[in-house]
């Protein structure tokens, strides 16, 4: 009979195996992953190690979605380079710990649900632009010291400890789920490697990691107008990024897991682990979608193995180095390949056919971005503007307008569609001033006045029948509309004549 337990979250059934075995696995692929990112910011592998320590424990503890990783991660090292360059280390604490306080403020101002507005093809996009990355990443330890491609027995060797690990973490569920296949695919070829003796490249290749405790550090910078000016734009984006990149991997996680974090909780836990960061002498960071879906894939689905993951990287760091330093890189490269495999969206090749041509457009521009510049941000922004535009373009060619004389020589125009900023040109021209009769109904029972522009349009449009003398009448406003009407009043002249039917536009609300 399985032990369980609950850890912070009583709603959460914790297996306790699984969330310890997993959270090892988790520990061991995030140190590459946090020197790697240390040293693309110009910064020393213990910083990027620490900031994967602080990061983890604290989303593990505070934050909305159990199960979720998080750690010093490349999209935060890119930001950081050229503030790593210009002013120094002092100064990456300093705007990690701003960008923490932007995170929590987001949270609380409950910003969080505004990932809503991310459409399903930016996701798609997002996604399998981040798999290609994490594939291109590994090909780096196909390379030397010098940077030169391995060749030879090297290659041969490496390429053949890689695929033995993807073979077994393909094959092993399908034998038995009790160990996880990542966490067993490392330890045999270490087993293999050590055995043999094979001269293969390890993480003690890259970077030591022997260290202690994270010093708690108050950035030593001066406390004054300019240094705020310098760090702000930094601060501004990391905090973007983090949240970005960390309320994503939570939409997708909760996909997979078919349960719902909260988002708004989590912007707080990542600007509270972003503070401590920045004190504990960490880089900062954010959630990481690869680690993230090897602890899910594993089986863990609360906070524990979050929690085991930051606190067996910190005993690897203070007292494990010179084992773990020999853990072989193949090892873990397999790992992050399969994690890509397993990250990509096949399931969006499948829809081209019946996705329409703008949302593949989308989503085919935004992995190319994503994969490209890196930049995960931008990649998001640019396709949600994108898709607001290609929305936009779609709703403008849907304004209609029915048009007819009833028996006391009286037309009507019935509008069906939305009216705003993008079809305003097109309801412009549904209308016949000059030829129209004294007296015009203009019915939005079928239509919905959804902005400025439209008010605006409805202005003009009154001014050009009364200008010729003309009665017009507008029927069918929703209570919305109206109230854009009556707050438009202060801004712009609405010349609008009561409707003695309907009396829908000088009704009070």
């Amino acid at each position: 009979m399985k032990k369980y337990f609950n850890l912070f979250d009583l709603s959460q059934k914790v297996n306790y195996r699984t969330e310890i075995l997993s959270g090892l696995t988790v520990a061991l692929a995030l140190v590459p992953e946090a020197v790697a990112f240390a040293l693309i910011a110009g910064l020393s592998p213990l910083t990027g190690l620490y900031a994967a320590f602080v990061m983890g424990l604290v989303t593990s503890v505070l934050g909305g979605r159990p199960g979720m990783i998080s750690g010093a991660t490349g999209a935060v090292a890119v930001v950081l380079v050229t503030l790593v360059q210009s002013h120094g280390v002092e100064y990456v604490f300093a705007a990690v710990i701003l960008a923490g306080i932007f995170q929590i403020s987001a949270g609380l101002l409950r910003l969080g649900k505004l990932m809503r507005l991310v459409p399903h093809p930016v996701i798609f996009g997002f996604v399998n632009g981040l798999a290609i990355i994490i594939f291109m990443s590994q090909l780096d330890q196909f390379k030397n010291d010098s940077g030169d491609w391995l060749s030879g027995s090297a290659l041969y060797m490496f390429l053949g400890l890689v695929l033995i690990t993807m073979l077994i973490i393909w094959l092993l569920p399908k034998l038995t789920k009790l160990v996880p296949a990542s966490l067993t695919s490392i330890v045999f070829i270490f087993g293999l490697v050590t055995i043999f003796n094979i001269d293969t490249k390890t993480v003690g290749d890259i970077a030591s990691i022997s260290g202690s405790f994270p010093p708690f550090n108050l950035p030593d910078l001066p406390f004054t107008i300019e240094t705020l000016m310098i760090i702000l734009p930094y601060s501004a984006i990391v905090a973007g990024v983090g949240l970005i990149e960390s309320l994503l991997t939570l939409n997708i996680i909760d996909e997979i897991t078919q349960t719902r974090g909260r988002g708004n909780k989590e912007a707080v836990a990542q600007g509270t682990a972003n503070i401590l960061s920045g004190f504990f002498s960490g880089m900062g960071g954010c959630a990481m979608i690869g680690q993230s879906l090897i602890n899910i894939s594993a089986g863990a689905r609360a906070r524990l193995s979050g929690i085991f993951a930051s606190i067996m990287l910190l005993m690897f760091i203070m007292f494990g180095s010179a084992l773990i330093e020999k853990v072989p890189m193949a090892a873990l490269t397999g790992l992050m390949i399969m994690v890509s495999i397993g990250t990509f969206e096949w399931a969006s090749l499948r829809t081209f056919r019946r996705m329409p041509v703008s949302d593949i457009f989308v989503m085919v521009v935004v992995t190319l971005v994503t994969a490209i510049i890196k930049n995960l941000a931008l990649a998001v922004l640019i396709g949600v503007i994108l898709s607001a535009l290609v929305f936009a373009w779609d709703n403008a060619k849907r304004i209609r307008a029915r048009k007819f004389l009833d028996d006391n020589g009286i037309k009507h125009y019935e509008i069906y569609g939305p009216l705003f900023f993008g079809s305003v040109t097109a309801f412009n021209e549904k209308f016949d001033v000059n030829n129209d009769p004294d007296e015009v109904i203009i019915d939005f029972e079928e239509s919905r006045v959804v902005d400025m522009s439209a008010i605006e349009a409805l202005n003009k449009l009154t001014e050009r029948y009364q200008n010729k003398g003309k009665k017009i009448h507008l029927k069918h406003l929703s209570a919305d509309c109206r109230m854009l009407l009556k707050n438009a009043e202060e801004i712009i002249e609405v010349n609008i004549l009561e409707d003695p039917t309907y009396k829908v536009v000088i009704d009070k609300i």
